[in-house]
């Protein structure tokens, strides 16, 4: 049996309505991305400090500490691998919803947020509220690194929020640009 069809070839389906971008997709994505940039540069090629370098069990002189340190890390890097597989699960949604794709600005200005905002939470929780590890443990913990990460963090969101802010703004402009364009 032949099947059916429920619009004319002469006449084009109604266009569903274009959506904003989701803003939620790219935050997760740089909240992932800037664990993994604090794992793989901070934790294993400069190798400044592990997940639980600054604890007594975590001593990294110690094959013991470094076995616990590896696990520690391994761990924290599983759980950026599921902010950024959070992320691509998000982005499909979006897309699914009918969501149009950001414009570069709004999307690396959330992406620089999101790393931005995770490095803040990391570094009051894990360098000043529970200190288990500090940004330059190799030199003993000074104060002024813990500092510095958290004003780079400040940097990063300032600096990501006015690329979002600007993509947004083109965003919104747009579709009222293409509805006077159609108009004329």
């Amino acid at each position: 049996m032949p099947r059916k069809s429920y619009t004319s070839p002469a006449t084009p389906p109604a266009a569903a309505p274009a959506v904003a971008p989701a803003a939620a997709p790219a935050f997760v994505f740089g909240m992932g991305i800037g664990g993994f940039v604090d794992g793989i540069v901070l934790h294993q090629l400069l190798q400044w400090h592990h997940m639980l370098s600054r604890t007594e069990s975590g001593d990294t002189k110690t094959v013991a500490g470094l076995e616990l340190n590896t696990l520690a890390d391994g761990l924290f890097h599983s759980a950026m691998w599921v902010l950024v597989l959070a992320a691509a699960v998000l982005t499909v949604r979006a897309r699914r919803q009918g969501r149009l794709s950001p414009r570069w600005n709004f999307h690396a200005g959330l992406v620089l947020c999101g790393w931005g905002v995770f490095n803040v939470v990391e570094g009051l929780v894990n360098h000043q509220l529970l200190g288990i590890h500090h940004v330059r443990d190799d030199l003993g913990g000074p104060p002024g690194w813990d500092l510095a990460f958290l004003g780079l963090s400040l940097v990063l969101i300032a600096a990501g929020w006015s690329l979002y802010r600007t993509g947004k703004t083109l965003e919104i402009a747009a579709p009222v640009a293409q509805a006077d364009k159609q108009a004329d």
